[in-house]
């Protein structure tokens, strides 16, 4: 994964009904956001390919003529991590798919919805990934440094030590910090094979994964349980 140089509250809008798509630049011009505008799938990743500087969040239809906006937000993920995606949809039924960890999505947008919420939703998603990007540089302190390239988890530079499983397992977690995600969302993430596991081998994975972070923080919690539901990473105090 190479690196990419990111254009602070540049906004990539790919939405096909242009009413839409023109109300949204208009807002976020007013609210001091420059932004780029795409109608037709196909268009999306020979852009961003020529691009020597992203945009920070790409706005993202789910439906869209030529490429759709699913398999879009999985291709962007893979090859772009670094962007902050939110989808907007006009089909509820979608929602959980489009949160789900494989595609990638930060955030949803459901039709119809209001200028102001996609900024304030924007503003949200890009104080997220901007802690996130955070993580990545040199000389951080008491922060966890995920090494896609080499599997491993860093806390503070030291090593965790972490199996396949349990890097899969945090990554998904930290790709969206203070996301609640389910046992079976974790589940669908940690094992790509779709082998039948029980909620206690989540169980039992987060457990050693906790021990290994507090092995060298003994005094933080980042992986959090939420009763009756599942886990987040929850670095903040």
């Amino acid at each position: 994964m190479s690196h990419v140089e990111l254009a602070p509250d540049h906004i990539l809008i790919i939405e096909d009904e242009p009413k839409i798509a023109r109300l949204v630049t208009d807002y976020l011009s007013s609210s001091g956001f420059s932004s780029h505008h795409l109608d037709h799938g196909d268009d999306v990743l020979p852009w961003l390919e020529e691009q020597d500087t992203l945009p920070e969040l790409v706005l993202l239809d789910l439906m869209l003529p030529g490429t759709d906006g699913l398999t879009l937000c999985r291709e962007i993920r893979q090859r772009w991590p670094q962007l902050a995606i939110i989808m907007l949809t006009a089909k509820v039924e979608e929602i959980d798919r489009l949160l789900g960890l494989e595609l990638g999505a930060d955030d949803y947008i459901c039709k119809p919805f209001s200028p102001r919420e996609v900024v304030a939703r924007i503003r949200a998603v890009l104080r997220r990934s901007r802690a996130t990007l955070h993580q990545r540089e040199p000389g951080a302190k008491n922060l966890l440094v995920l090494d896609e390239d080499g599997w491993r988890a860093l806390a503070d530079g030291q090593d965790l030590g972490l199996t396949a499983v349990e890097f899969q397992l945090l990554r998904v977690m930290m790709s969206a910090p203070g996301r609640i995600f389910t046992r079976e969302q974790l589940m669908d993430h940690m094992y790509r094979d779709h082998r039948i596991v029980s909620e206690r081998t989540v169980d039992s994975h987060v457990k050693k994964l906790r021990r290994k972070i507090a092995d060298i923080w003994q005094e933080r919690e980042v992986i959090r349980s939420v009763y009756g539901v599942g886990y987040k990473y929850q670095p903040e105090e």
